[in-house]
């Protein structure tokens, strides 16, 4: 499970902290002749190489590199304006599931168990893979989830600051998994208690009923994420991660 966990991670890195908009951009423009694509390819192959600490795994890491460069140059030549939406997710999953392949077909063929002694330790590796997860990656996914109500009147606010709006989501979010971790699910009701008063006032009072229903299912949807994250992560902390590869 370890093993897996560091594979995650190191998509999550590559694909999202490692991937500037601008790199997206030039993948979807030029395709196969974007050298961002490529480059791309490489950064994961070493992201699963430093965060295994194995050199022997070096065939499965370019095994899981080239899987991810195929994943998405079928995207780059599939995906339409209209449909990005579904395209993300669905790239997001064959990704995850070529991940999951790989890492039981390791099992099954090499029948070994990496060395465990490497830092991070299985639990701190969980808790950094969980919270890196619910920030950047989760934000992302919420934004493409929602983007089929996005009022049509939605414009940036020139009294808002920058990026806010993705800043509190971050926070509230990892405020949620710290309450489910430490036991204290009313703390979470306060937490939307009190995001309800200062959110869905200003949204109250400008009688927009669209882009209040808007912000309150992305407000529902980022909390159901987090809880979710962490009974996830106290199940495999009961499941005695440490002993699994």
């Amino acid at each position: 499970m370890i093993l897996l966990i560091k594979l995650l991670l190191a998509h999550l890195l590559g694909d999202f902290l490692l991937q500037p908009d601008n790199w997206v951009k030039a993948k979807e423009k030029k395709k196969l002749g974007a050298w961002q694509l490529y480059l791309h390819t490489l950064i994961h192959f070493v992201l699963i190489m430093l965060l295994v600490s194995d050199f022997t795994f070096w065939n499965w890491a370019a095994l899981l590199a080239l899987a991810h460069l195929l994943i998405d140059v079928i995207k780059l030549y599939s995906v339409k304006k209209t449909r990005q939406r579904s395209y993300f997710f669905i790239d997001q999953a064959a990704h995850l599931l070529v991940i999951t392949g790989i890492w039981l077909l390791y099992l099954f063929y090499a029948g070994k168990a990496l060395p465990m002694q490497n830092l991070p330790s299985g639990h701190l590796l969980l808790i950094i893979t969980a919270v890196y997860a619910l920030t950047s990656p989760t934000s992302i996914a919420i934004k493409f989830f929602i983007s089929k109500w996005t009022p049509h009147t939605l414009t940036d606010d020139e009294d808002s600051l920058l990026e806010a709006g993705k800043t509190i989501g971050i926070l509230e979010r990892l405020f949620v998994f710290v309450f489910v971790l430490s036991g204290h699910w009313e703390a979470i009701g306060f937490l939307l208690a009190a995001k309800s008063i200062f959110r869905f006032g200003d949204l109250k009072e400008s009688k927009e009923r669209k882009l209040t229903e808007y912000v309150l299912i992305g407000t529902l949807v980022s909390f159901g994420i987090a809880m979710a994250a962490g009974i996830l992560f106290n199940k495999l902390l009961m499941g005695n991660l440490t002993l699994m590869q």
